[in-house]
């Protein structure tokens, strides 16, 4: 696909990947959707970013698990440009508890991160489905995470929710081609205020020194080289849906 004036949403794209994604699109051209849902401030930043750099960019407050958030924002998208042609599902939330902890978890735990990682991106492709179709070769790209493949992160019900965000992929890419390709991303760590914040900095420390120390690659991601095998999902593999990619230095494989 060539993203030259393509049309792409990005949802959770105030910071971190989304932010590196949004960004990277917008560098090769595309109009791109900056959402957030709390972070006004961070999102005008990577609003200002892009328009610095002379892309077209609209900014959208919007909660992926309201369905009437999803709605508006795909609105919002054909109303400024009479198109779409790629979502990333990108947003996410976690709660930072140890496995072994089953009572640090509750069922409302479970809504709230089932409601934002898996039934967001279901009803932002429901809601993106028309337009994405009417592309004719469009692309969607879920962020999911080595958590769904190894059932390892920042909770039980998080890594769950990444397996079902794995599981849905392939659920998706059956019934929306040929028009739509559905594809994963599975970043392991991710160098970032989000995971340093939610896990303490010295625990993060830690945990940077001994991928590097263990891991094949030894290394670990970064937003922007998950951006980047994002974007290869978009442009470069035109005969590849229904397939989770494994971004981790090697992880999986100790």
């Amino acid at each position: 696909m060539n993203l030259d004036q393509a049309v792409c949403i990005v949802t959770g794209s105030s910071s971190g990947v989304g932010a590196a994604t949004a960004k990277m699109m917008a560098a090769r051209g595309a109009r791109v959707v900056i959402n957030y849902s709390r972070s006004e401030a961070a999102a005008a930043e990577v609003a200002g970013s892009i328009e610095a750099m002379g892309g077209e960019v609209l900014m959208c407050k919007a909660d992926v698990s309201r369905d009437e958030d999803c709605q508006r924002m795909v609105g919002q998208a054909l109303d400024q440009w009479g198109r779409l042609d790629v979502l990333v599902n990108n947003a996410g939330t976690t709660k930072f508890v140890a496995h072994g902890d089953l009572d640090g978890l509750d069922a409302a735990d479970f809504q709230n991160i089932y409601g934002v990682n898996v039934i967001g991106a279901f009803q932002m492709v429901r809601a993106a489905e028309p337009a994405l179709k009417a592309s004719g070769n469009a692309a969607v790209v879920n962020v999911a995470s080595i958590a769904g493949v190894k059932g390892v992160g920042s909770c039980v019900a998080y890594a769950a929710s990444k397996g079902a965000l794995i599981t849905m992929t392939m659920s998706l890419a059956r019934v929306l081609g040929p028009e739509i390709r559905v594809n994963a991303v599975c970043p392991g760590f991710i160098e970032g205020d989000w995971l340093a914040e939610g896990m303490g900095q010295a625990v993060y420390d830690q945990s940077i020194a001994h991928l590097k120390a263990r891991t094949p690659l030894q290394t670990v991601c970064t937003p922007e080289t998950v951006a980047e095998s994002i974007l290869s999902f978009v442009d470069s593999h035109s005969v590849v849906t229904g397939q989770h990619l494994v971004l981790d230095g090697g992880h999986l494989l100790l």
